[in-house]
C-alpha cells in the first residue's frame, strides 16, 4: 500500500457515520467538537455560512465546497452568518445511526441549502504524524474542472443518502472512505512546497523521500538500515538522514520502529494472529524482540494489550480478559 492509504487504514476505526441535512430559512446548528474523530461538510446545493473553529470570522460556502475538520474540532452551519445556532439537530459522530437525513431550521420555508455531513472515528493513541500536519479546518473551495475524483465521490455519496435502495449500507461505507482519501489527496497536492519545505506536504512532494517512505511502508519486515533506505532514496546515507528527519520529525529508524509498532498493535487489536507471526511481519526475529520493542513503545507487554484491547474484549460486556 502506498503511505496515504496505509495511514488511513491504521488510524480510522469502526465505521464511519454521514448525513444528508436541508438547511430552511434561519436553520443553524452548531456541531460539537469530537475528540478523536475527524469531520466534513459538504454544500450539494445553495449558500451557506461556516463559523471555523475556535472562532474567526464566518466563512461562506458554495454549492462544491468541501470542508474537512480533522481533529474534530466543533463548530456552526447556518443559512446566514446573523442566524443563531441551535443544539444539533444532526451528529455527525453520533453512534447511534450510520446513516441519517435531517432538516435544520423551518421546514415551511425554502431550502436556502443542502450539505452532506460526516464523521470518522480515529485511533487517538495513534494519531499519525502526517495527520498533525494538517490545520484544524481545511478548506477546499469548488473549481471548475479541478479535484474531479473528489467530486464524483460526493455525487455517489449524495445520491445513495437521498435515496437508500439494496446496497445502500455497504456503499455509503466504501464512498465516505474514499472521499476521505480524496480529501487529504487534494489538501497534499495543493501543499507540495516543491520538496523545498519541511513536513509531511513537503515529505512525499520530494521523490527520494517519499520513495523511502514507501520502502518502509511496502516491506516494514525487511532489516531496513539508514544506508539501505538512502540507497531507496538515491541520496548519500548523511544527506538523506538530515533529509528526512527535517522533513518528517523524525530519524528514519525511529519512524520505522514507531510504524512497527503501530502494525503490532493493530494486529494484536483486531486479529488472532500469533506473536511469532507478528514479529515476522513487523522484522523482528523472535517474539521476545517484538515484546522489548513493544513495552518500550506502549509499557505493557503484547498479550497483555490483546486482552485489554482486542476484539474478544470489546466483546465482553464488562472488557474482561
Amino acid at each position: 500500500m502506498d503511505v496515504l492509504s496505509d495511514v488511513i487504514a491504521i488510524v480510522r476505526t469502526g465505521q464511519p457515520r454521514s448525513a444528508r441535512l436541508r438547511w430552511h430559512a434561519h436553520g443553524g446548528q452548531r456541531f460539537p467538537a469530537a475528540p478523536g474523530s475527524a469531520g466534513f461538510q459538504v454544500v450539494l446545493q445553495g449558500t451557506c455560512w461556516l463559523t471555523p473553529p475556535q472562532g474567526g470570522p464566518p466563512v461562506a460556502l458554495g454549492v462544491g465546497d468541501v470542508v474537512f475538520f480533522p481533529r474534530g474540532h466543533g463548530y456552526g452551519l447556518a443559512d446566514s452568518p446573523t442566524t443563531p445556532l441551535a443544539a444539533p439537530a444532526c451528529d455527525p459522530y453520533d453512534d447511534a445511526e450510520l446513516h441519517a437525513s435531517a432538516s435544520v431550521g423551518r421546514p415551511a420555508s425554502d431550502v436556502a441549502a443542502v450539505t452532506v455531513c460526516g464523521g470518522y472515528r480515529l485511533d487517538r493513541a495513534r494519531a499519525h504524524p502526517l495527520l498533525g500536519d494538517l490545520p484544524d479546518m481545511v478548506h477546499l473551495p469548488a473549481r471548475l474542472g479541478r479535484r474531479t475524483e473528489l467530486r464524483a465521490a460526493v455525487e455517489l455519496l449524495a445520491v445513495e443518502l437521498d435515496r437508500p435502495r439494496l446496497g445502500t449500507d455497504t456503499l455509503v461505507p466504501s464512498l465516505l472512505d474514499m472521499l476521505l482519501l480524496y480529501i487529504l489527496r487534494a489538501w497534499f497536492d495543493d501543499h507540495p512546497q516543491d520538496g523545498v519545505g519541511t513536513g509531511w506536504a513537503a515529505a512525499l512532494a520530494d521523490p527520494a523521500i517519499a520513495a523511502a517512505l514507501q520502502a518502509i511502508h511496502h516491506d516494514p519486515a525487511r532489516p531496513w538500515a539508514v544506508a539501505s533506505l538512502a540507497s531507496q532514496a538515491g541520496l548519500p546515507r548523511a544527506a538523506f538522514a538530515k533529509r528526512f528527519t527535517a522533513m518528517t520529525g523524525q530519524p528514519p529508524l525511529s519512524y520505522l520502529t514507531w510504524w512497527r509498532m503501530t502494525l503490532a498493535a493493530q494486529l494484536l487489536r483486531t486479529s488472532d494472529v500469533p506473536l511469532s507471526r507478528i514479529a515476522a511481519q513487523t522484522g523482528y526475529s523472535s517474539e521476545s524482540a517484538l515484546a522489548n520493542a513493544f513495552k518500550r513503545e506502549y509499557a505493557t507487554a503484547p498479550g497483555q494489550y490483546r486482552r485489554q484491547h482486542g476484539a474478544t474484549a470489546r466483546r465482553r460486556p464488562d472488557g474482561a480478559s
